[in-house]
């Protein structure tokens, strides 16, 4: 009796343990949203990927087969700046905003006006406050900074 009571005890406490170790199978079918095996998704860096884009534009078939290189070329430039380690910060920050004013001047060939602007909007979002907007042209003298943004330091008095 006490070696059957041992065995079903030793059964209770074994099995939570071998139930946790069979987890690492990988899941049957991605997350809803998830990009297809083998792409990324574009997030915060890369920026909202096609289909993304073609719902919150409505974009025509046309202007999807003509934003789609845009934007792969984008991801590639942006991936392999990220990969090279011999640049500074700042050429780093300088070349990224070249690829972003690359990137806006294609898309504004491709899109409808408000399309664009939206477009632009959708790309401010991803940016980090206080940052220029993209086309890099900084906002008009005596607009308020960004919400979030910390005020300026102020001078020593004397």
């Amino acid at each position: 009796m006490l070696i059957a009571a041992l065995a079903a005890g030793s059964l209770l406490v074994w099995s939570p343990a071998l139930r946790a170790a069979d987890t690492n199978t990988p899941p049957s079918t991605p997350p809803a949203g998830a990009p297809p095996a083998g792409q990324r998704s574009s997030g915060i860096r890369g920026g909202p990927n096609l289909d993304q884009l073609a719902q919150q534009l409505d974009l025509t078939d046309d202007q999807k087969a003509k934003v789609k290189p845009i934007l792969e070329a984008r991801d590639k430039k942006m991936a392999d700046l990220r990969g090279d380690t011999s640049l500074s910060q700042e050429d780093r920050r300088t070349k990224m905003q070249s690829i972003r004013e690359e990137t806006t001047a294609q898309m504004k060939a491709v899109l409808t006006p408000e399309q664009f602007d939206k477009w632009q909007k959708t790309a401010q979002r991803g940016r980090r406050p206080g940052g220029p907007p993209p086309g890099g042209n900084p906002p008009p003298a005596g607009t308020p900074p960004p919400a979030g943004t910390p005020p300026p330091a102020t001078p020593p008095q004397q």
